[in-house]
């Protein structure tokens, strides 16, 4: 996976090609912002990388280009001369680089947007410390920027909080409720990078907020990763676990929601489906405690046909309970309104069937990592050579199911994508009921 397929660039449903992404924090900052350079200009043409704040000399290497711009009569020969990599900063004080003030940033802006250009910002220092809090000053955040990218060096949990290790460890020792000289732990680093003067410092209303834990070049990091990962999710839109110096993208987490499909009429049955028993308790009810037991969020209920009793049975979870008026015009109206209630920072969707009560929690828990692991667009089990449901559904397929019409499921759009399976062994999972032998069966287990 590469960083800008883990950033989900240019995808219409979150970035445009054009879009203004700053960098800040510490760890590999600024070859996290050369490394995304990179792959874009071999793709999408030039790319513009510019800085708030100073930069060293030596990082203008790393560009193809470098342009020095002290007001606004330096742009017009920039702008004949857009290819590669282009380094963009103040006047070079010494052995640093100064930053561009508001006015020359906003008509930097103007530029690449005119142009169709990635913007990329380096937003804050760390004097190549793996871990920072930021300075009173910083970070200098343009209010145009639309991502950021909170970098972190994983290498510094479990080494002492000293100037060392840490670019102003006063103030990180003060959000993450340490002393000066005790051990950095992930417990620390979350409270950190979750406080508002730490790591949501400075961060535009508007902006998708990133987690980049650098540095993982262990599997004991990456398995600190991820506990950091469930920590700063809820606060966060994605968090990517990665070894740049590996060029490793390990993991992406993003949110996974549950679409519960429990609308239909169970005309062939002859009584609503969602409401049988199992195991003390109705089928949609069942199937909503698993998903919610596997992390997903939000759940979200989809019901049309006997929609009253079918959302008294859930009326007291956690959920999200959206009436589907057209229910009778096919499975499709179920899964573009369960596709609408979601957030737009939704990375993937599992669609569960209200007559799979068999479904559990571990096999909801493994598509999600199978997506954070490789954000393949389409994830099924597969049972015994079968495929299998529940199927998961990244966000990139979101457009085509809401294109979808009539009595068809997400099945239609499989032609489309790269389907990969998950190899399971519940043959439970093949099941589902359409008959009251086949309810005869699930109970006993045959």
């Amino acid at each position: 996976m590469k960083l800008a397929q883990a950033l989900r660039f240019a995808q219409s449903t979150i970035f445009n090609p054009q879009s203004a992404i700053a960098f800040v924090g510490a760890g590999g900052k600024t070859t996290a912002l050369f490394h995304l350079a990179r792959e874009l200009t071999s793709s999408e043409g030039p790319v513009i990388v510019t800085a708030t704040t100073h930069l060293h000399i030596d990082q203008i290497k790393l560009a193809d280009s470098h342009w020095i711009v002290e007001k606004p009569e330096d742009f017009p020969g920039l702008e004949e001369n857009l290819r590669g990599v282009m380094l963009i900063t103040g006047s070079v004080d010494g052995d640093r680089t100064t930053g561009l003030n508001n006015g020359l940033m906003s008509r930097l802006r103007e530029v690449c947007s005119s142009h169709n250009l990635p913007m990329l910002i380096e937003a804050d220092g760390s004097r190549q410390r793996p871990l920072k809090a930021p300075a009173d000053h910083e970070p200098v955040i343009p209010e145009f920027v639309e991502t950021i990218v909170l970098v972190a060096g994983l290498t510094g949990l479990g080494k002492p909080l000293v100037k060392e290790v840490v670019y102003q460890p006063e103030t990180f020792a003060r959000l993450g409720n340490l002393k000066m000289g005790e051990t950095i732990t992930p417990e620390a680093l979350a409270l950190v990078l979750t406080h508002p003067a730490g790591g949501l410092k400075n961060i535009p209303l508007q902006a998708r907020r990133i987690v980049l834990l650098n540095q993982a070049e262990t599997p004991e990091l990456q398995a600190q990763g991820k506990t950091l990962a469930e920590k700063l999710l809820p606060l966060y839109h994605s968090i990517i676990i990665a070894s740049l110096k590996q060029s490793q993208i390990y993991a992406v987490y993003e949110r996974v929601s549950g679409i519960i499909l429990a609308a239909g009429g169970s005309s062939r049955f002859g009584q609503p489906k969602p409401l049988l028993d199992w195991h003390g308790q109705p089928f949609v009810r069942a199937v909503a405690q698993a998903a919610l037991t596997a992390g997903l969020s939000p759940v979200v209920s989809v019901t049309g046909a006997n929609a009253e009793q079918v959302e008294s049975a859930i009326h007291d979870l956690p959920i999200t309970i959206t009436r589907n008026e057209n229910w009778q015009d096919g499975q499709s109206t179920s899964i573009k309104a369960g596709l609408h209630t979601l957030p737009i920072e939704t990375g993937a969707a599992i669609f569960l069937l209200a007559d799979q009560p068999q479904t559990t929690p571990a096999v909801l828990r493994a598509l999600t990592e199978e997506h954070a692991r490789t954000l393949a667009p389409i994830i099924a089990p597969l049972v015994d050579g079968q495929r299998a449901n529940p199927v998961l559904f990244d966000r990139l397929t979101f457009p085509d199911l809401m294109a979808l019409s009539g009595d068809v499921g997400g099945r239609a759009v499989f032609s489309r994508y790269t389907i990969s399976y998950l190899p399971w062994h519940d043959t439970g999972l093949l099941g589902d009921v359409d008959t009251p032998e086949d309810y005869r069966k699930l109970v006993n287990g045959e």
